[in-house]
Order: C-alpha cells, then sequence, then structure tokens
C-alpha cells in the first residue's frame, strides 16, 4: 500500500512506532519488578487524585497534589500536598465542596508548581482558587465558574460556566496567573455559528454551554465538550446538564478546527496534534475529515480513561480487567505500547468500594512528567485511596 494513501492518523501509529524503536520493548520495564504504594500512609481518610488529564506530581517530582476527605461521600475536605521524599503533608485550602468524588476539586498544578488552582462551592456559589505554594495565601480568581484543565508548567487556566447552570457564563475563559485578568478565548455564539445545526439537535433546542476545556501541552489547543443546563442549583446529578460532543479549538490561531459528535474520555497525545481517546483511539485535529487510527492488540478495557506518557511511547487506561488477566469484577490498570501489540496489567483490584459519591471516583492512571510513575485511584476499602506504581529501575 502507497504511504500517501494511509491517513494521517495511521501514519501517527507508523511514526510512533518509528519513535519507540529505540526500545524493542517499552512496556519491559513494567512487566517485573514494579512498586505499587499508596501515596500516603495517613489512615481513615480518601486521598484523591483530580482526573486522567492531569498529573498529580509536581514539575519538579518533589511533591504530589491530592484531595482528602473523612467524609464518607469524600466531595468535603481539603486540598494537600505531599513531599515524596519525607511524606511531610501541607493543606493548602481546608473545607473545600466538591461537585463529587469523581474528579474531587479538580487540583491541579500550575506555574511550574509555584501555584495550585481548585474549585470549590461556597454558599451555593462556585468560584475558582488560586493558592501561591509557598505563602499559602489564596485568591479567588472568578466567581460562578468551574476550571477546566491547564498544564502544570504553564501560566494559563481554563475555566467555564456552571454546567448545570451557567447563566451568562457561556463562553470559554482562561486566567492568567502572569497578569492576574480573565478573557473571554471563544464566545459561545462562534460555536453556535459553526455547529448550529447539531447543537440544535442534540440539545432539542435547549441552550448550550461550552463545558470542561483541557489545554494542549503546547498551550495553543483547547478541547472542550458542549452542555445544556436544565437550571436550578442542583448539581448534584446525572441529570443536571446534558453533555456531549468534542471540539477542538486552536487558542493560537483563533479558529476551530476539529469537531466530533461523541465524547468519551478524550486526552492529549504530547504532540499537542492528536487527542487519544476511549476505545484506543487516536484523532488527528488537524484533519477533521480524517477516520481515527486504533491502536492494535492492546485490550480495550470498558469505561477506561486512557492517557499517553510524555515521550508518546505509552498508554495507560483502567477498566474491567478480565480481558487481561485480572479476576472478573475486577478493575485493573493496563499500560501498552503506543505502536500496539505489547502490554501489562500493573495492578487489578476491586473497584467498588470506597468513597460513597452520588458520581463515583475512577482510577484515572496518568503518567508522571518523567514517565517513571503511574497514578491512580482505587476503592477497595472502606475509603478511597491515591496510589502510584514505579517502573523497574534500569
Amino acid at each position: 500500500m502507497n504511504v500517501m494513501h494511509l491517513t494521517s492518523a495511521l501514519m501517527f501509529l507508523l511514526i510512533a512506532g518509528n519513535a519507540a524503536s529505540g526500545a524493542e520493548d517499552p512496556v519491559a520495564p513494567w512487566k517485573a519488578n514494579v512498586r505499587i504504594a499508596p501515596v500516603s500512609v495517613v489512615p481513615g481518610r480518601h486521598s484523591i487524585h483530580s482526573y486522567y488529564v492531569a498529573n498529580p506530581e509536581s514539575p519538579d517530582g518533589k511533591r504530589v497534589l491530592f484531595f482528602t476527605s473523612t467524609h464518607p461521600a469524600g466531595y468535603i475536605g481539603q486540598v494537600r500536598m505531599i513531599e515524596r521524599a519525607t511524606g511531610k503533608e501541607t493543606v493548602l485550602a481546608e473545607n473545600v465542596h466538591t461537585e463529587d468524588a469523581h474528579r474531587a476539586a479538580c487540583q491541579q498544578w500550575l506555574s511550574g508548581g509555584k501555584r495550585v488552582a481548585f474549585h470549590e462551592v461556597v454558599d451555593k456559589r462556585w468560584r475558582v482558587v488560586v493558592v501561591d505554594v509557598e505563602t499559602l495565601e489564596k485568591k479567588v480568581v472568578a466567581e460562578d465558574r468551574q476550571t477546566g484543565f491547564g498544564r502544570p508548567d504553564g501560566d494559563v487556566l481554563p475555566m467555564y460556566g456552571c454546567h448545570w447552570n451557567p447563566g451568562p457564563h457561556r463562553d470559554l475563559y482562561m486566567w492568567d496567573a502572569r497578569t492576574g485578568a480573565v478573557r473571554t478565548a471563544l464566545k459561545m455564539s462562534a460555536v453556535q455559528e459553526q455547529h448550529g445545526q447539531w447543537l440544535q439537535t442534540e440539545f432539542s433546542g435547549k441552550p448550550a454551554s461550552i463545558f470542561f476545556p483541557v489545554l494542549s501541552p503546547d498551550l495553543k489547543r483547547v478541547f472542550f465538550k458542549m452542555a445544556a443546563g436544565n437550571g436550578g442549583d442542583n448539581y448534584m446529578a446525572k441529570n443536571a446538564s446534558q453533555r456531549q460532543g468534542l471540539v477542538c479549538f486552536d487558542l493560537e490561531a483563533g479558529r476551530m478546527k476539529w469537531f466530533r459528535a461523541q465524547w468519551g474520555h478524550p486526552g492529549w497525545h504530547p504532540d499537542s496534534r492528536h487527542i487519544f481517546e476511549m476505545g484506543n483511539l487516536i484523532f488527528d485535529t488537524d484533519q477533521p475529515a480524517t477516520p481515527p487510527g486504533r491502536l492494535k492488540d492492546v485490550p480495550n478495557l470498558r469505561g477506561s480513561h486512557p492517557s499517553v506518557s510524555p515521550d508518546g511511547k505509552l498508554m495507560v487506561t483502567d477498566g474491567l480487567s478480565e480481558t487481561a488477566g485480572g479476576k472478573p469484577g475486577e478493575w485493573g490498570i493496563l499500560v501498552g505500547d503506543m505502536r500496539g501489540g505489547k502490554w501489562a496489567l500493573l495492578h487489578s483490584f476491586t473497584q467498588s468500594k470506597g468513597a460513597r459519591s452520588w458520581r463515583r471516583n475512577d482510577p484515572h492512571p496518568v503518567f508522571s512528567a518523567d514517565g517513571q510513575r503511574i497514578y491512580y485511584n482505587v476503592s477497595d476499602g472502606e475509603f478511597t485511596r491515591l496510589h502510584v506504581v514505579e517502573r523497574a529501575k534500569p
């Protein structure tokens, strides 16, 4: 087959394979002598990292960010960081009320680890807060909005209006740590202009808003989904809003580049061009009409949250693990070669206990910045606990 006739997504698979050619089996260090442990050994509480698109380890590798709670449901608690070398914990924010234990407070690193951002609700009003890690000074940077996910080494934080009842806040907003200012990066009216017919059909004419933006590694693009809220202030309900679609917007060029009518669990590839989606699908956001490539011979675990290692060679995902060698009904953390064909089940466990949130917590595995560790949540007992698995030393 002539290479010129391959789709760009399949071309990407070939490129990924060439990038990994320096190691015959990049999965090998994860197959034996890995170390698995809870991040914190403090008993009697939940410890939760926010999401599979947010590495909880600080850019310098010295600290881990997480949410702790003694509340049975796990959505009232503290934002903390722990020193990896000593186990010393620092409370960054107390009495934080969140939407659920699924993403906790959406806590995340910013500005190379100098700042931590999260959101919370106070007296039924949502706000986005940024904490200076050294001084512990807190600043409310926006009200009536929630936080999407930026990048640990970046200064820009994406935000959006409350998806169940956004009011006037239906656009995509960016807070800049360098200036302290909030700007509107994309108006909902522009999305409506380009995808109005789909929005009308999908949401039955209800007004929609931009929801859950995630910045690309190079900070130049953002993907997000759409939401049509049902109003009121009951955010603890699965039908609080209808959510669907996946849009990629080029922040640098100021234009929408790519659209998909479905939302699974997308995450950025480190090249900031491709999106890796549940089902082990790869989408090229520079080619909106191109069908996705798909990894071969890697188990597709149901309910998975896939993410890619910083060097682009490996993927990690979670889901029911029986097809990968786990016990029936157990969840697992699985790492695989992005070229397909080689994979390893790292940890299999019961995932039916833990925080009793109305929206349950999932493992949400994600690599550390150096690719040596994978962080994920485990709900195998009374408490949901953040774990880390570290690959074998060279």
